[in-house]
């Protein structure tokens, strides 16, 4: 079985462990992302054989998926609060600390999660990391003035010691891509994160910046899924070392 698959089979395994954490009458947030989608799949499966919900998707490719598969969803603007939001990430740390973005969702996934009294995180290990920033870290931006933009967040970081960071404007061939809400994603490559939360406020700061990939310890739990198909859930404070093994 070759890594892509093993990475899959244990995406699958952490979406089926997450959604049997779901319990009845709960509202719920969707993530996005394919560890998300596979989560889903599961709770769609639940719904079927009579688990009652009701949920709010972090994408419009969450949305879509949920609803070709009748998962019953409302707008987050309708209810008072998500019970539990079950998410993705690009890197999670022991504190619950994240990088997400890398499906250009930030945004939408920020607001869910702020929005859960629990979010929980669904990896398989390679995403589990130490200290964050091996993973390109995503920044959404408006399109006006985005060179502008670019500039201010490099000026930024070089000021909090990061010396010629790159920082680019994410491309999918010769087209930039573009978020749900019809922005800009920036990345910027940083290597290693140590304050995630004083670095996500500064560059929220920036006239331009919309919203930034940086999730300071709002996980409350990681379920990391392993290639045999097994899945365990990792307290916050977590061995990295063991959690990937």
């Amino acid at each position: 079985m070759g890594t892509d698959s093993r990475n899959e089979q244990a995406k699958i395994a952490a979406g089926v462990y997450a959604a049997s954490l779901v319990e009845d009458g709960q509202k719920v947030g969707l993530g996005s992302g394919t560890s998300a989608w596979h989560f889903i799949r599961s709770l769609a499966k639940r719904i079927e054989e009579g688990l009652d919900i009701i949920a709010v998707p972090a994408s419009k490719a969450s949305r879509d998926l949920a609803q070709e598969l009748n998962v019953p969803l409302v707008e987050l603007d309708d209810i008072a609060g998500l019970d539990i939001c079950i998410d993705g990430a690009d890197e999670v740390a022991p504190d619950g600390s994240m990088i997400k973005g890398g499906g250009a969702n930030l945004l939408w996934e920020k607001i869910i999660a702020v929005n859960s009294a629990k979010m929980l995180t669904v990896v398989d290990p390679s995403k589990i990391v130490k200290t964050l920033g091996q993973f390109a870290l995503p920044i959404e931006v408006t399109p006006a003035y985005y060179g502008t933009t670019i500039r201010n967040i490099r000026e930024l970081l070089t000021e909090k010691g990061w010396e010629a960071v790159s920082v680019e404007r994410r491309m999918n061939g010769d087209s930039p891509v573009i978020t749900d809400n019809d922005n800009y994603i920036v990345d910027a490559k940083l290597e290693t994160i140590t304050d995630p939360a004083g670095l996500a406020i500064a560059l929220n700061q920036i006239p331009g910046v919309v919203e930034n990939g940086l999730f300071p310890a709002m996980s409350k739990g990681v379920i990391v899924g392993r290639p045999d198909g097994t899945a365990e859930f990792l307290e916050i404070g977590f061995d990295p070392a063991t959690a990937k093994a």
